[in-house]
């Protein structure tokens, strides 16, 4: 595994890490369960109290970890890239292309499509919706977006729902290197592009600028979350 992952508390961030990169190699047996979280205790020699305590619900924050370890690996190596210079003479869409390409490339297919499985349950589908928001707002943080409105949110659920469809079809596809995902990933990304170029000529537009001052005026009101509590799916305290 390339991951380096990520503790999912503070009590001991070594035991977590030991236990994640144990669980990794019996996920592709015994999915995200129950049976993998306590195997990768008994790997890692991590007491099942302490394991517990580290994830609370078991196996389902055992996967949102991985999730969250491949999300911050991606920002590493998209920052190591854009300081060596490999994005200068790149275009705003093929740097989000970059980014999400990079993001499945630290991915191992089994591991995601096991826990694909596991969000798609209905039980766990809202933290499935989470882990891919937190993707988009990963990939967005890497690029440097410095949004404090409602571009913020539309940001974020547009790439969400490219980055969704991607890992999809990424699961099923059997082409040499996955090229024919990184061509999928392109297209959907050309798409993003010309709405958002569709969008803008019609806000330019008299039409535009009447709605503006009318029932879109409201979303001048809306603003960027500006605490890790404030995100989409946090419950504030």
């Amino acid at each position: 595994m390339s991951e380096t992952f990520a503790s999912p508390g503070e009590s001991d961030p070594s035991a977590a890490e030991r236990l994640l990169e144990a669980a990794c190699t019996h996920v592709p047996f015994d999915g995200w369960s129950e049976t993998a979280l306590r195997s990768a205790a008994e790997d890692a020699g991590v007491a099942p109290g302490l394991a517990r305590a580290l994830f609370p619900r078991g196996a389902v924050d055992l996967a949102l970890a991985y999730h969250r370890a491949g999300d911050a690996e991606m920002a590493r190596r998209f920052a190591a890239e854009a300081a060596a210079g490999e994005h200068d003479e790149m275009r705003y869409s093929d740097k989000v292309a970059r980014a999400v390409r990079l993001r499945l490339e630290i991915a191992d297919r089994e591991l995601v499509r096991r826990g694909a499985a596991l969000f798609a349950l209905p039980q766990h589908a809202t933290d499935g919706a989470k882990a891919v928001w937190g993707s988009a707002d990963a990939i967005w943080r890497a690029l440097g977006d410095t949004s404090e409105d409602y571009n913020w949110y539309s940001k974020r659920a547009t790439l969400s729902g490219v980055y969704g469809s991607v890992v999809l079809f990424w699961l099923g596809d059997d082409s040499l290197d996955n090229q024919a995902s990184w061509e999928f990933l392109d297209r959907r990304i050309g798409d993003v592009m010309r709405f958002e170029k569709t969008k803008g000529q019609v806000m330019a537009s008299p039409l535009g600028k009447l709605l503006e001052r009318g029932p879109l005026g409201l979303l001048g009101r809306i603003r960027a979350p500006q605490r890790a509590s404030d995100l989409p799916g946090h419950q504030k305290i």
